[in-house]
């Protein structure tokens, strides 16, 4: 709490001192709530694509400015049209979560994922050089494939990798990485593809 508010505060009746204190409190954890359903996708805790984007722009402009390393990776669950009409929508709903758990525990804190939308996810490396990526989505796609829910009910993904490269703009990035996820796709699914 600030200090001048503090100071106020302890001027007061006690009793009447702590039911401010209390709501002060309560608006807090309040605004906490209201910024985490703001930024956070509510079925996998990632963040949602409207912060996403956000903070993409940002990187961007980073890249741009200072030539910072950037790489941009798409992620789509092979097949989940099929995977809901087999196992239910609240059952895929668990595989989302569970996807995303995966990921999060891969990452650095740095890094940025989100949900897309559907079943894509989207994850923004910065200060990240190619063949670091590649290592990354490397141990992403083993962690994918070693965990015990997904490898039960044989969920596999497919994803889209690439780099900054001078000149590009979010769309460029974008289209590079959707290029790289229908490569993926196109070869057979459940492979991660890197376009230059």
């Amino acid at each position: 709490m600030d200090k001048k508010i503090d100071k106020k505060l302890h001027a007061l009746d006690p009793r009447f001192r702590k039911k401010i204190e209390d709501m002060f409190s309560a608006m807090n954890e309040s605004i906490s709530m209201l910024y985490e359903a703001a930024t956070h996708d509510e079925k996998t805790g990632l963040y949602n694509n409207k912060f996403f984007e956000s903070v993409f722009e940002m990187e961007m402009e980073k890249a741009q400015r200072k030539q910072q390393k950037l790489c941009f990776f798409i992620i789509d669950i092979d097949f989940f049209k099929k995977i809901n009409d087999t196992h239910g929508h609240i059952k895929a709903d668990e595989f989302l979560k569970r996807l995303a758990d995966v990921l999060k525990k891969q990452l650095r804190k740095y890094d940025v994922a989100a949900r897309f939308g559907g079943e894509e996810f989207v994850i923004l490396l910065p200060n990240t050089t190619a063949p670091k990526a590649k290592a990354l989505t490397s141990r992403l796609r083993e962690a994918i494939k070693s965990d015990p829910v997904l490898k039960k009910y044989g969920i596999t993904v497919s994803g889209g990798l690439t780099c900054y490269k001078e000149k590009d703009n979010m769309k460029k990035l974008k289209e590079r990485a959707d290029k790289a996820l229908y490569k993926a796709k196109n070869a057979g699914r459940d492979r991660f593809v890197f376009v230059d």
